[in-house]
């Protein structure tokens, strides 16, 4: 029962310093500080002695280089025209299938998403030329809106993904096979995605009126598209070949992308300006955050919350397949208030012990927690894709709630089949490894 208020205790600190409208990274840091003082009996210069060793640690991680060279990389890709180019390069493609353009949507966001790493800016990079075009082309409304917060999303999925790099930091598995788990869930999610249009329009061809594209092409189209796929074959190739770890794949990753705008004309200092003003912003969020996560984690360690919170999930006799019901059910509702990142790093100090005590693979449970984050991408009141789409489309933000229900129910569909077959996640990883 003690464990109990100290559980109790812990959580009802940071609720009020997260009701103040305190940062996360602060808040976090102050429940750190003061569940050590107020709980666990420590003086102050026990508290600076185990933090400093903490923060040594966090600031030598070679792993976490990647995540400003990714962020870069995006911002990069972001502030040129290949968002353009992309769309351009899959009209033509996919203006023969039922739903035409609005698949678009769908690929374009896959694709993108492969070298952007951030489901923010893998939707406002595709949506800032999509929602207009298919506005003007008559296409239904909330099925653009809904299937562009949906594949937005993805950005958290595929590879790479800095939330991937926050995960597997912390929870110490290795990046590149997280990375690798990533890709078959990522891919079904388009699939779902692109096979509801599909339905949609053939039930109702109003939704996606069939029009005339000009002429292009395949190879026309390729062309177009060739940037984006060279990029992609080179940071996610290099990684899975196993020649590059996802830092260095990162770091080639930024050269490839600055030759490739150097090329195109592209690169001027108003450009790199933007570029690495919006790299070391969300770089410092994302940093802030996951130091002060460790030190949480580490205090938690202090308290034994986690390893007897654990004991007591134990001891309830769940079947795994309830146990990950009621993690789900916890992330939706953490979605709705937290972005990816920070439900991320403030809850895997008590989930993940719990989950490698039920027998679940920690990289497999990586992916499930990265699909129940795009859940939350996607839901009010604090979805960040939503809140995107509201500034791009000029609709409101219980609209586009709505129009994006259909695509959160097939993530639900998604995230239910890796849990039935967790090989869907596990087999490239397995294939991969020999």
């Amino acid at each position: 029962m003690e464990i109990f208020w100290v559980a109790v205790g812990v959580a009802a600190l940071l609720l009020f310093f997260l009701s103040m409208g305190t940062w996360i990274f602060a808040s976090m840091l102050a429940v750190s500080i003061g569940s050590l003082w107020l709980l666990g009996d420590f003086d102050a210069d026990r508290i600076g002695l185990i933090f400093s060793r903490i923060l040594y640690r966090a600031s030598n991680s070679w792993e976490l280089s990647a995540i400003p060279l990714f962020i870069l990389m995006g911002e990069l890709i972001f502030r040129s025209n290949l968002s353009e180019r992309l769309f351009k390069g899959l009209v033509p493609i996919t203006s023969h299938l039922p739903g035409g353009i609005l698949h678009t949507n769908v690929l374009g966001c896959t694709l993108f998403a492969a070298v952007s790493g951030s489901s923010a800016a893998t939707t406002a990079t595709i949506g800032k030329i999509t929602t207009q075009e298919l506005k003007a082309r008559g296409y239904n409304r909330n099925l653009s809106i809904g299937s562009l917060a949906g594949a937005g999303s993805l950005g958290l999925l595929i590879p790479p993904s800095i939330v991937m790099i926050v995960y597997g930091v912390q929870a110490e598995v290795s990046i590149s096979q997280l990375f690798m788990a990533g890709v078959v869930p990522g891919l079904l999610i388009a699939a779902l995605y692109s096979g509801y249009i599909i339905l949609c329009a053939w039930k109702n061809p109003s939704l996606a009126p069939k029009q005339e594209i000009p002429g292009q092409t395949l190879l026309q189209s390729l062309l177009l598209l060739l940037p984006i796929l060279v990029l992609i074959f080179i940071v996610i190739g290099s990684i899975y070949s196993g020649i590059a770890t996802p830092s260095e794949a990162a770091a080639v990753g930024v050269t490839a992308t600055l030759v490739l705008l150097a090329i195109e004309r592209q690169i001027n200092i108003s450009l790199l300006i933007e570029a690495f003003r919006g790299t070391l912003m969300t770089t410092i969020m994302v940093c802030s955050l996951l130091v002060t996560a460790m030190l949480l984690s580490t205090a938690m360690g202090y308290l034994h919350l986690p390893r007897e919170l654990a004991s007591w999930i134990a001891a309830q006799n769940l079947s795994p397949m309830l146990l990950l019901l009621a993690l789900a059910v916890f992330y939706i509702l953490l979605g709705l208030f937290l972005d990816g990142i920070s439900i991320t790093v403030m809850s895997l100090p008590i989930t993940l012990p719990i989950v490698l005590l039920a027998g679940f693979d920690p990289i497999w449970f990586g992916i499930f927690l990265i699909i129940m984050i795009e859940l939350g991408q996607i839901t009010p009141p604090v979805g960040f894709n939503l809140f995107v789409l509201q500034s791009l489309t000029g609709e409101s933000i219980s609209r586009v709630a709505w129009a994006s229900l259909p695509f959160f129910l097939l993530m639900c569909v998604a995230a239910l089949i890796i849990s039935i077959w967790p090989q869907v996640a596990l087999w490239l990883p397995h294939f991969m490894a020999g």
